[in-house]
């Protein structure tokens, strides 16, 4: 009997081609009862910074058991793993590539298989296409009860990166960098609150946040608080200060995107 169980997928492959179409479908022949949920398949083309931060805001948010599986793969064809990460809570499927990287981070504990079982791969498999051949069969498998056991062995060795963090420069200059732009133009930094929590004070210094051609001046709690127009800092649902505008694009008003230097400044 085909279990129910949640599958999602987080690709850079687009909604213009047939790409995530065709992934469904091979989960969908092998498991008629999954339940297919796409978290995001406009990654930026090969940003695997980009596919990490998307998994990694959007897992925990599903219930316990679901499948993740994650396809920006730069090196497909090549002679990255396919790996199977297990927190306990929830499966991974994806390449060895890092884009998993906060997963690592953020579950007490994982245990990364390398997938070997190729009797459970689409054949022939594709050396460009690993999406459909290699990680949508295994999830389609592993969405029927398959044990991860069953895929390869348990490998210590796997890619991850840490993320750039803010740099304290002195006692009154942080900086960092802008790790994205969303789609609406808001800079979300790799700045936390821990990072400056002067800003946080009941009565917080006066102080500027360089970026791209101009600055702010005013942290504020949400997006409406602000005057059309004005760019200005929030905590933004991630944990990072993002620099946004109310109804605007803080990307267009401040000339800045991603990778933009970030300054923190405290008079």
């Amino acid at each position: 009997m085909s279990m129910q169980r949640f599958v999602t997928l987080t690709t850079d492959f687009g909604t213009d081609d047939h790409y995530v179409g065709t992934m469904k479908g091979v989960i969908l022949n092998v498991n008629p009862a999954a339940q297919i949920v796409d978290i995001c398949n406009s990654v930026q083309s090969y940003d695997l910074l980009e596919g990490a931060l998307a998994i990694a805001e959007a897992y925990s948010c599903f219930p316990t058991n679901t499948i993740h599986v994650v396809v920006v793969d730069p090196g497909v064809g090549s002679t990255r793993r396919p790996i199977l990460v297990d927190t306990g809570s929830y499966l991974f499927v994806a390449p060895d590539n890092g884009v998993l990287s906060f997963i690592y981070e953020r579950e007490e504990r994982v245990m990364v298989r390398h997938i070997t079982a190729s009797h459970y791969f689409r054949q022939p498999v594709s050396a460009t296409f690993h999406g459909r051949d290699v990680f949508a069969p295994v999830a389609g498998y592993l969405s029927k009860g398959i044990a991860p056991d069953s895929l390869g062995e348990v490998i210590e060795d796997y890619m991850r990166f840490a993320v750039r963090g803010a740099k304290p420069l002195g006692d009154k200059l942080v900086r960092g960098i802008v790790l994205k732009v969303d789609k609406f133009g808001n800079l979300i930094t790799n700045i936390r609150p821990d990072d400056v929590p002067r800003l946080f004070e009941a009565e917080p210094p006066p102080f500027r946040i360089v970026v791209g051609k101009g600055d702010v001046r005013t942290l504020r709690t949400t997006f409406s608080d602000g005057p059309p127009g004005e760019a200005f800092a929030i905590v933004g649902s991630m944990g990072f200060l993002e620099i946004v505008t109310n109804h605007g694009s803080a990307a267009q008003v401040l000339t800045a995107g991603k990778n933009s230097e970030v300054t923190v400044m405290f008079e």
